[in-house]
């Protein structure tokens, strides 16, 4: 696999019996050019940061830095809290150095920014990581370094917020001395197919040295296709309408839904009616959060409205999916009040607290959006999701139950929120702790005899 190398427009061969070992550093020192030796810094240890550190660093020396001194802690100590990567995957790395000493970076000359990009409680980009990662780069930004930024941003957010900084502390006059590239993250969480290496990569330079020391980097990881987008602009924009685009979708289905309660239609039965036409794209009513699809659209109305320019239907998918927690919690009092439960004291039980399937991820989740509108009502809700660990859960719950728990409680309504395959099984146990509570599918998850009531 790398058994040649270009070096200045000229190819070099190894001999194929040459140890993986004696590869990774022949290519670690000379894989670009003698321009140019490859020493990369990914800046953020988060669930885009370490699995790309972790495939560079079978390439590369990579060091892999993070200000959360915890985070630093057990990685070293073999344990990912993202379950992103195995105790085993950290424990096979050899070219890979974590740190949280900014003094670790001084020899590194391509550093990737993996930092997360927030919105603020009035729904505006919050870059302060974006900003303190550039500052920390930029106090060792030494000529001929690369900068490349995998965060989501708007479009014109690295050449505008990012590269100032570079040029201001470092004293480096922009694509004279150093070059930025941006190179969009496509990390899903929890998804054991869609893995980095396999998911076609868009890159972009600031000046063409930088795009083809930046193609190279991550042809050497990248197990498919490479797209070279024109300009920065162009891959900062495509990244942030892929989530904007599904945030809309969902919104549609969303909206659907609540037509369909009305008219006493099963969604999920539309669905899979309108799914037997080959176009038809598929997607599902629920709760949408995370930090890219409940986020990111946000990034672009902001910068829309910055010129002048109201984006009047990506608002209203985010209005409409913003409020589907209180509109889930309303039919949750609703149908508790034609039972005759006094909402006051009554109990519930919110199956997933996750922003999705299969991943601890909580960031901005829709569930606990929904638990606190749920608690609103009076409503006492018990939280059960195999995917927190009891001490993550504390911050958002005071009664979280493990699955093995649930056999002694009883509940007024309980609502399947996330579709872990954990929960796969879930509705025979339902039916038998509680036999007259309410069993809500948010998801479709559930067979039809275990539910009364679907999204």
């Amino acid at each position: 696999m790398f058994s040649k190398f270009e070096i200045n427009c000229s190819i070099f061969y190894y001999d194929s019996i040459l140890k993986l070992d004696s590869l990774i550093s022949a290519c670690a020192i000379i894989c670009l050019g003698v321009d140019f030796v490859v020493k990369i810094a990914v800046i953020g240890l988060g669930y885009v940061g370490l699995p790309l550190a972790f495939e560079f660093s079978k390439v590369f020396n990579t060091i892999g830095f993070d200000i959360d001194n915890q985070r630093i802690k057990e990685l070293h100590d073999g344990y990912d809290r993202t379950k992103e990567l195995t105790s085993s995957d950290l424990e096979s790395i050899s070219n890979l150095q974590f740190t949280s000493e900014v003094k670790d970076l001084r020899d590194s000359n391509f550093y990737i920014v993996t930092v997360p990009t927030p919105v603020d409680n009035s729904n505006q980009p919050d870059l302060r990581p974006l900003i303190s990662a550039t500052t920390t780069i930029a106090s060792i930004l030494k000529k001929g370094d690369v900068v490349v930024y995998e965060s989501t941003v708007y479009p014109g957010a690295t050449e505008e917020i990012c590269v100032p900084i570079l040029e201001r502390i470092s004293t480096l006059n922009f694509n004279d001395d150093f070059s930025v590239g941006y190179s969009p993250e496509r990390i899903n969480p929890g998804d054991k197919v869609h893995r980095l290496t396999e998911i076609t990569k868009i890159i972009s330079g600031s000046n063409s040295r930088a795009l083809s020391i930046i193609e190279k980097v991550y042809k050497s990881i990248i197990k498919v296709d490479l797209h070279k987008a024109p300009t920065i602009k162009v891959a900062e924009a495509a990244k942030v309408i892929e989530n904007t685009q599904r945030d809309i979708n969902i919104a549609l289905i969303n909206e659907l839904a609540m037509l369909f309660e009305k008219l006493g239609i099963n969604t999920h039965d539309v669905l899979k009616a309108a799914g037997t036409k080959w176009n038809f794209q598929k997607f599902t009513p629920g709760l949408v959060g995370g930090h890219c699809i409940g986020v990111d659209p946000y990034y672009l109305t902001h910068k829309a409205t910055s010129v002048g320019f109201h984006p009047e239907l990506i608002l209203a998918g985010r209005k409409t999916n913003d409020n589907m927690s209180s509109y889930i919690a309303n039919r949750v009092a609703l149908e508790l009040s034609k039972k005759e439960v006094n909402l006051n004291g009554s109990k519930c039980l919110l199956l997933g607290l996750t922003f999705k399937e299969n991943c601890p991820d909580l960031r901005n989740s829709g569930a606990l959006s929904l638990k606190r509108n749920l608690e609103s009502y009076g409503i006492n809700v018990i939280t059960c999701d195999p995917w927190v660990e009891s001490e993550d859960a504390k911050e958002f719950s005071n009664s979280h139950k493990t699955l093995g728990e649930l056999e002694k409680m009883d509940f007024d309504i309980a609502l399947l929120v996330v579709a872990h395959d954990k929960f796969e099984k879930i509705g025979p146990l339902l039916r038998s702790i509680s036999p007259n509570a309410l069993i809500y599918d948010l998801k479709g998850f559930l067979d039809d005899e275990f539910v009364d009531l679907r999204l």
